[in-house]
């Protein structure tokens, strides 16, 4: 193995500790990744910030490009798949953390405007590993839920999904959850534009925490400015990293694409490109996220919620995992530099981010019982003791 080169996006997380005994790891940053970094490379480890292509491999000896995100729509999967260069990403990866970024926006959204989410109905547009996970939390909050999902709805029969434009004018909460795709019959780029957008029933709720393309979001920033939204939530805005600030303020909460960022999420997404890098290799797997992760904060919450109705309970919880706020304000403070420092900043808000884990494992309760805030907390991962199982 000691002949083996690795270069890898170094903002990959505990790329090099997992790798070292592969061969060689060159942990760099996105932006010094170029022709002449891969040339002498066999693997090329990369995040979404990196477009991999002919210009980066041409005359490279990579034989396995791994993405540590879900999404491939920054690989050239033609002109890899010509080549013979094997592919590897990590889908399903960060869905948890995007379903625990979800859940924090909805219940922070609901108690600034002081309305609940429980009886609302929720379209969910594309039900896969995330928009899954965001179904088990929106069923648990006591929300009804539509689905969207056509290549779903072809493999499984059309019971249980409805049309898109169908969805939009009768969910209360429209959530985006698509992969990107420019073509073919589920092309998703500019699957919500500003027609679509005018479809939505008024006093809506929009989210999108996919890919900016997939979202006209002039057409949503004025839908919501205009007040025939009720809410609009993003984590994702087209262009990035030079996002166009008149969107982001727009929005009650915007983010800068951090909704799969969780410590958990990013293990996961180095822990499946790592296997695959193995298995390419004929190498024993010696590396498992247990090893590097950090220990929970608490092993056990019990939240005193006799003041609190279940939402709110609901809430508090969450935010002991995460404060959707943080990363709203974050952003927000760079709506009025130039484009360059714009995205400066935001490359490096997701550059420096900081750690945050899942509930994964901490068991939790509250007193008096509060089964919503503990279903979700289950749904999000956590341990509900049995005696203060949500029925």
């Amino acid at each position: 193995m000691a002949g083996v080169q690795v270069v890898a996006d170094r903002n990959i997380s505990y790329v090099e500790e997992a790798f070292a005994h592969l061969g060689q790891v060159r942990a760099l940053p996105s932006r010094a990744i170029d022709a002449a970094a891969v040339r002498d490379a066999d693997v090329l480890l990369v995040r979404s910030t990196l477009k991999v292509n002919e210009a980066l491999l041409a005359g490279s000896r990579v034989r396995l490009v791994a993405t540590a995100t879900i999404g491939t729509d920054h690989l050239d999967l033609p002109w890899l798949a010509a080549r013979g260069i094997r592919v590897a990403s990590a889908p399903g990866s960060n869905a948890p953390s995007v379903a625990l970024w979800w859940a924090a926006a909805v219940l922070t959204v609901a108690a600034r405007q002081g309305t609940r989410l429980a009886g609302r109905t929720v379209g969910i547009v594309g039900v896969g590993n995330v928009g899954r996970r965001v179904e088990r939390a929106a069923l648990a909050l006591g929300m009804k839920v539509l689905r969207c999902d056509p290549p779903r709805a072809r493999a499984e029969g059309e019971a249980g999904f409805v049309e898109l434009d169908a969805l939009l004018g009768a969910a209360d909460v429209v959530t985006l959850h698509v992969p990107l795709s420019d073509e073919g019959p589920d092309a998703t780029v500019g699957l919500v534009g500003a027609t679509r957008v005018a479809r939505l029933r008024p006093g809506a709720w929009l989210i999108n925490a996919c890919r900016g393309q997939v979202l006209d979001g002039n057409a949503a920033a004025a839908a919501r400015a205009a007040g025939a939204l009720g809410a609009l939530v993003l984590d994702v805005l087209d262009p990035e990293p030079a996002f166009p600030p008149a969107v982001a303020a727009a929005a009650d909460l915007c983010t800068p694409h951090v909704a799969g960022h969780s410590l958990d999420g990013k293990a996961a997404g180095t822990a499946m490109v790592y296997q695959a890098t193995c298995d390419l290799l004929g190498a024993r797997a010696r590396w498992t996220p247990r090893a590097s992760l950090p220990p929970q904060e608490a092993a056990a919450i019990t939240l005193d919620a006799r003041a609190q109705d279940d939402e709110a309970a609901a809430l508090s919880l969450v935010r002991r995992f995460y404060r959707v706020e943080r990363d709203h304000d974050a952003l927000r403070a760079l709506l009025t530099l130039s484009d360059d420092e714009r995205a400066a900043g935001f490359r490096r808000i997701r550059d420096t981010y900081p750690p945050h884990r899942e509930p994964v494992g901490v068991r939790v309760g509250t007193i008096p019982p509060r089964p919503r805030a503990l279903a979700l907390l289950a749904a999000l991962g956590a341990t509900v003791p049995p005696e203060a199982a949500p029925a």
